[in-house]
């Protein structure tokens, strides 16, 4: 403990901002966070900032942070359920894979209204007001150390590009987000609660997410990724929740049919859980200096902005919490001043958000070769708990990069490393599981060649699915 107590001043009420403000709080520093809202204006008046699903590594954190509120009632997503078409109507290859650990997401609103409270209840400073850049010259006056985590607003304009790190200067997707009431609670013939992915290469994506709703409770999120001009790309001039609830049923019955019952019965769940618009995936650089001279750091979304296909933005944030705070705690009583600040960053990006970023670029390029070989030689996993196959175990490790992107993200772009892959979990050479998979792949498309086409209305599993 330092011999006199440093204050932190955290500008921003969103999941990262939070986190960072319990960490420092917890380890016994000065903290004061500015909220642009109240804890009940959250969960009143606020749509919802994103779907903000978070796997394991980032949930830990949470957890040991004691925020971990909704465990006991927020649905445990189990794994991943994909589907591939290369185009229309063609489900070429299936992967359902188990995570180690259940992720979960929570209603932002929710979460950042009880968060918000018991800040404050633990003997945090909650000030609210929305801050501006010259409000942050007065901040910085009276704290060792200002961190913005105010998303993507006015404030991130304040740190710079880094060009060096940043693939894209535009969009590569057009959103559309809804949280909805009244699908079943899960999917039919699935021996696990997933997030429902399906990839359709010539249009973009669309997920099904479990949720937790502020309100009813379990429900699900559901997110598109149109690439622009295509046929999902139908949202950006819709102006309520109930236009994008209509459309999206309309969008999923013509591109992705065998998921429309699923949807036939969904309502919005409350008027102001949806959203429409875009990101551009950027790194920015985590430290500006003020006109007085004064520098603020950048946290979460400020600092990274993730497109969310890969489901990073959040995870991402969290693990970036955790790290500058083990640091400014290690930091003692030397300058929290600007070398710092970029050195504690670019020692962040470099193990772990290097990888993110990568992972969620791969996503949003078309589907590499040895991405494809990790597709083909899990093929035949079914999602089964206990099952110790070879797909299984390659199913598995592919989505546990969600969780932990070091994991598996230089598979997807490297050949060699792919392979490598295949081999350790299975236990045998990649050609045999490559030989093996392509067979089954096969396989099935002859059987959807002779299907009816009035009864090609959901992606036949693989053998040995459920």
């Amino acid at each position: 403990m330092m011999d006199v107590m440093r204050k932190i001043a955290i500008v921003g009420s969103g999941i990262t901002g939070l986190v960072a403000a319990h960490g420092l709080l917890r380890a016994g520093l000065d903290v004061t966070l500015y909220s642009d809202r109240t804890a009940d204006e959250w969960v009143t008046k606020s749509r919802p900032t994103g779907t903000a699903a978070r796997f394991d590594q980032a949930l830990s954190y949470e957890r040991e942070l004691g925020l971990g509120f909704w465990d006991d009632v927020a649905p445990k997503g189990e794994g991943v359920f994909l589907t591939f078409c290369p185009r229309l109507h063609n489900p070429l290859v299936t992967l359902l894979g188990r995570f180690q650990r259940p992720f979960q997401a929570i209603d932002v609103r929710l979460q950042s209204s009880r968060w918000l409270t018991e800040l404050e209840h633990r003997g945090g400073r909650v000030v609210i007001a929305k801050v501006t850049p010259a409000d942050l010259e007065e901040i910085t006056s009276s704290h060792d150390l200002v961190i913005v985590a105010a998303g993507r607003a006015d404030l991130s304009q304040l740190f710079v590009r880094d060009d060096g790190r940043s693939v894209y200067d535009a969009p590569q997707r057009r959103l559309a987000m809804v949280v909805v009431a009244g699908a079943p609670p899960r999917f039919a013939n699935v021996p696990m609660l997933p997030v429902r992915f399906d990839f359709l290469g010539t249009d973009g994506e669309i997920f099904f997410i479990p949720y937790h709703h502020k309100d009813v409770g379990p429900s699900w999120n559901i997110l598109v990724e149109a690439k622009a001009g295509s046929r999902l790309d139908r949202f950006g001039a819709l102006r309520t929740g109930e236009e994008v609830v209509d459309e999206l049923k309309a969008v999923i019955a013509e591109l992705f049919p065998w998921d429309e019952p699923f949807v036939r019965n969904i309502q919005l769940a409350d008027p102001l859980g949806w959203l429409t618009g875009s990101v551009v995936p950027m790194v920015r650089r985590t430290s500006a200096q003020l006109p007085s001279g004064r520098v603020v750091a950048a946290l979460g979304d400020t600092a990274i902005s993730y497109d969310p296909i890969a489901a990073q933005g959040a995870n991402s944030g969290v693990k970036q919490a955790r790290h500058l705070v083990a640091k400014i705690v290690a930091r003692g009583d030397r300058p929290l001043d600007r070398e710092w600040i970029d050195a504690t960053f670019d020692e962040f990006y470099d193990e772990h958000a290097r990888h993110a970023c990568e992972f969620s670029r791969v996503l949003l390029e078309p589907l590499t070769a040895p991405a494809q070989e990790l597709l083909i030689a899990q093929y035949g996993s079914d999602g089964r708990a206990g099952n110790e196959s070879s797909a299984q175990r390659i199913a598995n490790a592919f989505v546990e990069n969600f969780n932990d992107p070091r994991r598996l993200t230089s598979a997807l772009t490297d050949m060699g490393r792919a392979k490598s892959v295949i081999r350790d979990e299975s236990g045998g050479t990649w050609l045999w599981n490559g030989i093996r998979g392509r067979a089954s792949i096969a396989g099935n498309q002859v059987r959807v060649r002779f299907t009816p086409p009035d009864r090609r209305v959901r992606p036949r599993a693989p053998s040995g699915a459920v």
